[in-house]
């Protein structure tokens, strides 16, 4: 990557400047949202980097032309968008399978590969500087990721069985991904629902407090609207029990995280499958956002392809993640859309705080190369969706064939490169902030 040559006033104009398109209007919105979600950034320098894919991207911009390994096919597949290192995790799928994955969709679209892989490399260039780590084992960590990507990804445009490259599950994960499969299994249903919900009158409603917000007559008829929408969009498979989609209860929230500063939602309480008041579901209606990387996507086609961001976060998870939340859908509310899925009780993100030792980050690293390659491989012909009608896996095998020797140098350069940008932004970002200096705070 090269980096152009920008003083310190000048760099911090430009975040400014990318700031202000990517979140203008709704920080103008919620301010006191905002200042959350920048004390938050103003941590570290990785938290700062998770907060900031709108520059990640507009940093990329010159790579619209082109770049190594993307050619038309391989320049058009799915991406999550905002590939980091704690964005994997666990999930229960629709065959009820504790999986640990990529996790969080919001950022996701069609574009080049080669977006993530730089993404998440820079991301263990952050991580591996924060722990001390010098920048020989932070290469070392990056052609880890590398070598151990490719080599899924050929296994698996070569027609590798899927029992020979299985998902990560409690039998067939290690180390720190087994641990985070082991506290999902750990974790219950009612355990959630006691935490958020108590019986009143021999039902469940949506315990006060809490972060929750009592919604007015007009707000709840127009969410209950919206959830009549969203029922559309569930396959048919999802809507084998009419009565789990019975709604007991409905509150608001107002997210207040890096990701979903200013953005309002709604928590839904269903029956779920059974009358058991242990099986009720709590399902979220948030506003999705515009993803970073479409920004700087200009394929007219791609963008007329979906209906709103909803719509587009939906179809990119259920592209994206085999077996998808059952629950996930998306419908439209105050003419925004928006997405629903399940809040699940078995989510659990990897932790990083205690993975230390060089040996157990790269076997992790390794992992999550093979949990990146079996999520682009998902993402083709066999989605259901017309976007990326080729096999994703066979492209992106014979592009990287064409130069194995260069493919782990680039994502070594660029982790290398774009970890100290982020850390200097990081820094300039802090006096703006501390300063004054971001307009509407």
């Amino acid at each position: 990557m090269s980096v152009p040559k920008l003083n310190g006033e000048q760099r911090g104009d430009e975040i400014l400047a990318v700031f202000d398109t990517a979140f203008g209007e709704l920080l103008a919105a919620d301010p006191a949202a905002f200042r959350v979600k920048f004390r938050k950034m103003a941590a570290s320098a990785f938290a700062f980097y998770r907060g900031t894919a709108c520059l990640f991207y507009h940093d990329l911009e010159p790579e619209k032309r082109g770049g190594p390994y993307l050619d038309e096919r391989t320049s058009r597949v799915w991406i999550h968008g905002d590939l980091h290192a704690e964005n994997f995790g666990t999930y229960m799928d629709a065959n009820g399978r504790l999986i640990f994955n990529v996790n969080d969709f919001d950022e996701a679209y069609v574009g080049p590969f080669t977006w993530d892989l730089k993404r998440f490399a820079a991301s263990v260039a952050l991580i591996g500087y924060a722990k001390a780590l010098g920048d020989e084992q932070i290469t070392e960590l990056v052609r880890i990721y590398a070598g151990a990507y490719r080599e899924r990804v050929h296994a698996l445009a070569t027609g590798a069985k899927s029992d020979e490259v299985p998902p990560f599950t409690l039998d067939t994960a290690q180390g720190p991904l087994l641990d985070a499969l082991r506290d999902a299994r750990s974790l219950t249903r009612f355990g959630l629902l006691d935490s958020m919900t108590e019986i009143r009158d021999f039902e469940r409603r949506f315990a006060p407090g809490g972060g929750s917000i009592e919604l007015d007559a007009a707000t709840r008829y127009k969410v209950l609207a919206a959830f009549d929408g969203y029922l559309e969009t569930l396959p048919d498979a999802s809507l084998a029990r009419p009565d789990s989609y019975r709604v007991k209860d409905v509150v608001g929230r107002r997210g207040i995280g890096i990701g979903s500063a200013g953005l309002p939602s709604y928590n839904i309480l269903l029956e779920g499958h059974t009358d058991a008041l242990e099986n009720d579901v709590v399902i979220y209606i948030k506003q999705a956002q515009t993803p970073a990387v479409s920004r700087h996507i200009t394929d007219q086609a791609l963008h007329d392809y979906f209906q709103h961001e909803g719509h587009r976060t939906v179809i990119s998870q259920r592209a994206l993640q085999a077996n998808a939340d059952p629950w996930l859908g998306w419908t439209e509310l105050d003419g925004a859309g928006q997405l629903v899925a399940e809040v699940s009780p078995y989510a659990v993100d990897l932790d990083w705080g205690d993975i230390d030792e060089p040996e157990e980050i790269a076997a992790v690293v390794a992992d999550l190369g093979r949990a990146t390659a079996t999520m682009h491989a998902a993402a083709d012909d066999t989605s259901g969706e017309s976007l990326v009608p080729f096999s994703t896996e066979r492209a992106i095998d014979a592009a990287i064939a064409a130069d194995e020797d260069g493919f782990a140098e680039l994502l070594v350069e660029f982790a290398h490169s774009y970890g100290a940008r982020a850390r200097a932004d990081h820094q300039t970002f802090v006096d703006l902030f501390r300063n004054g200096r971001i307009p509407g705070l």
